[in-house]
Parts: structure tokens; sequence; C-alpha cells
């Protein structure tokens, strides 16, 4: 099957009986065309299904677009997804669109999404960084496109953060397990080389060394609801099995509830960090924060510096609870 072509401006002036100079400066609304002209060159463009590019109409005129970029971690993770509805609400209230793109936590991929972003003239980009370091984005910024780092700041480069109160959170989970009488504890973690994930471990450390607690365990680098299902059904099946689980994130929760399926006998205590769907029906306990605020205060750290904004970086943290809804509260076996 042959692919289907787009109408051109050509075909829309010879609709229209006219140039096609006479076509552009119509569609474009210019002056000095004939009211019943442009009428009838409208007329013939929706006939046709014809639609002015508007990014390639700008950047002619050597403009930025109304384009914000935004490169994530993976749109297909709840928490990104509403990280970007609040990006996208916030925008709109300023006639700007968020266009996005995944990473899969790849820092290459990364770099040549951002040279993409940047070659169509975004007025900013939004990064969930994946990449190291990214001194080789300081040229970016003094060329007058800001970038905002969400959920993880960036190495080698000074610019505007939104973070959430990840050591914090965490320490509270520690703390709250501690307060159920649990000893016995196991953290789950996501990948340690990302900074969330330090700083998840090291506030759930500061809650056992507070406490005097060394009856604890670590699996790092689980990156998956299977493998977290997996690491979780072998702490269950081990010979001296936790009492108590502490999830790094939403994913890994997921992967634990369906070890936890399988489990003949009662399952440990729970607190799993991000709220999820049906989280509260499900009775999970949760270390919770607001997504979609942390979205809508990255995009306010963008707006600013698109209207002018020059002063130094800042830094907004969205602050964490910890939501007790069952699962985190069961008492030691």
């Amino acid at each position: 099957m042959s692919a289907v072509r787009r109408p051109t401006l050509t075909q829309v002036a010879s609709l229209a009986g006219v140039s096609l100079k006479t076509a552009s400066r119509a569609l474009n609304r210019e002056p000095n065309v004939a009211e019943d002209t442009g009428q009838r060159v409208r007329e013939a463009a929706d006939l046709l299904g014809y639609r002015l590019n508007g990014i390639a109409r700008e950047l002619r005129r050597g403009a930025t677009s109304a384009l914000v970029g935004l490169i994530s971690g993976d749109l297909a993770n709840p928490f990104y997804s509403a990280v970007a509805s609040g990006i996208e609400r916030e925008l709109r209230q300023h006639g700007l669109q968020l266009i996005t793109a995944n990473t899969d936590e790849d820092a290459e991929l990364e770099r040549s999404l951002v040279d993409a972003f940047l070659e169509r003239r975004v007025r900013a980009m939004l990064v969930v960084p994946s990449a190291e370091r990214h001194d080789h984005l300081a040229a970016e910024g003094a060329g007058g496109v800001p970038f905002v780092f969400l959920d993880r700041p960036p190495e080698g480069l000074e610019a505007d953060v939104a973070l959430i109160d990840n050591l914090g959170g965490a320490r509270a989970a520690g703390e709250h397990l501690l307060a159920g009488g649990h000893r016995r504890i196991a953290l789950v973690s996501d990948l340690a080389r990302k900074a969330p994930q330090r700083n998840r471990i090291e506030g759930f450390v500061q809650a056992m060394t507070a406490a005097g607690n060394s009856d604890w365990f670590l699996k790092t680098d689980v990156h998956d609801v299977r493998r977290a299902e997996d690491v979780v059904r072998d702490l269950l099946a081990s010979a001296e099995p936790p009492t108590a689980i502490f999830t790094t994130n939403n994913r890994l929760t997921t992967g634990a509830l369906r070890a936890f399926r399988d489990h003949s006998g009662a399952p440990p205590a729970l607190i799993g960090f991000d709220d999820f769907d049906l989280a509260d029906v499900l009775g999970i306990t949760v270390v919770a924060h607001d997504m979609v605020a942390l979205g809508r205060e990255a995009a306010r750290l963008a707006y600013a510096r698109i209207s002018g904004y020059d002063g130094p970086a800042q830094t907004v943290v969205i602050s964490t609870t910890v939501v007790p809804r069952g699962s985190g509260e069961r008492p030691p076996a």
C-alpha cells in the first residue's frame, strides 16, 4: 500500500486559483491580501486538509517555538506521567506546549534527545537526568535555553531543580517500621547510581543507625517489577525472612505484592515509596508526595527563566509523608 501524501501549498494555490506566494501570505494572514482572496485560499486549504507547519514557519522567522521539551525516564511509569501532567497544565496557562521523550535510563539517548529538542528551538528543557554529568549543557544554557532538572540534580552544571524529599521520606519510612517493633528489615532499592535512590537508601540507613538497629539488609539495582518480584520471593524463602520490607519506588512495590501473592505464610509489613493507583484499595502504606506538584513547580521554574529571571539557580523540594493504610502496620511475626 502506498503512503498517503499530505496536501501541499502548491495544491492549495492551484485550487484557489492564486499564486503560491499569495496562498502563503493568505494562510499566514499577512497584510495586503484581499479578504475574498484570503477566504478562498482558506476554504481550499480546508477542503484539501492542508495545515500550516507552525514550527517551520517560526523557525524561518528566526524565532523560538512555543514548545517546551521534557525528557524523562519512562512515561509508562505512573510517576512520570503524573509529573508530565503537572508540567503540561502549568505551561498551558502561558501559551506553551509540552513535547516529551523517554530515555529508558540511557545516557547517550538522553544527550541525543536534548540535541534533537534544541534543534527545534524549544523555549526550555525539562530533564529527568540519566547521564552522570551535564557539563556539556552549560553552553546551551548560556545560549538562552533554560534547563530545569526534575527528581535528580545535575552533575557539573548549575541549574534550577525540582526534587522530592527523598532522604526525609525514606527516613520516616524506616522510623515507622521501627516504631512498629520491626528490626529485621529489608530495603529493596532501584538503581543505586541514581541520586534519588542513593538519598532514599541514606535516609533509611539514618533511621536504622539512630535506633541502633543493625539487623537490616539491602538489595540494590532492582530496576523493574519482575526483578523485584524475584528478589522479594527469595527474601521470603530465606532461613530468616524479614519481618518488614521497604521498597523504594512504585514498580518495586508492585513486584513485592506479586511475590506476596504466592507466599503461604503471613506477609511481612510493607512500605513503598511513591503512591500508586489502588494502593488505598489494597491497603498499602506508602511514602506519598505530590507528583503533579513536582511537575508544576518545574514548569514554574522554567517559565520564570523564559520570562527573563536570571538570578542564581533555585531548588524546590516537594515534601513527603507516610500514609498508613495497614500493610506497614503489620506487627513482626
